[in-house]
């Protein structure tokens, strides 16, 4: 199954959020990520919907995503066609045998420790979805305690002609 993923700008109003994800429901669309937060003005959110299927299903998404009332704009990008990352906070339990293992670790996916107690640490992590994927892998060995993700974001790539 191939992914798509769609930049909607919305009106910042209450509701909004529950109308598209009802829309996806309702016709047995598949979200595998969703994030919103306000643009550069609070009048407007940006949704980054990152859904799987075939064409027929991408077309179909995109023509119901316009017929919302609540919808400005709708893009859509696929994965090579933008720049994606994903935000993780990842809390592990750690001892002094495998301490430097996990602080070896972070360097290498440049991840920071951004708080750390006698005995856990929480990790953040802001890159590809695929390298959050790996690095969740990674600590599979060590015991993880909690996860928070945020969901992919994504950007068309910069071109010299763009008017976005």
């Amino acid at each position: 199954m191939k992914k798509q993923i769609y930049s909607v700008l919305v009106e910042n109003r209450s509701g909004v959020l529950c109308k598209v994800a009802g829309l996806f429901s309702r016709r047995c669309f598949n979200i595998d990520s969703l994030a919103v937060g306000e643009t550069d003005g609070d009048a407007v959110s940006c949704m980054t919907i990152v859904s799987s299927g075939d064409e027929r299903t991408f077309e179909q998404i995109e023509k119901q995503l316009n017929k919302k009332l609540d919808v400005i704009k709708v893009k859509t990008f696929e994965e090579q066609q933008c720049i994606t990352r994903e935000l993780m906070l990842i809390k592990v339990k750690y001892n002094k045998n495998n301490r430097r293992d996990i602080t070896e670790l972070c360097d290498i996916m440049k991840a920071q420790i951004v708080d750390m107690s006698r005995h856990y640490m929480m990790i953040q992590l802001c890159d590809t979805p695929e390298r959050v994927k790996l690095l969740i892998q990674l600590f599979q060995s060590v015991s993880i305690v909690e996860v928070a993700r945020t969901g992919t974001l994504a950007l068309s790539k910069c071109m010299e002609n763009d008017e976005s």
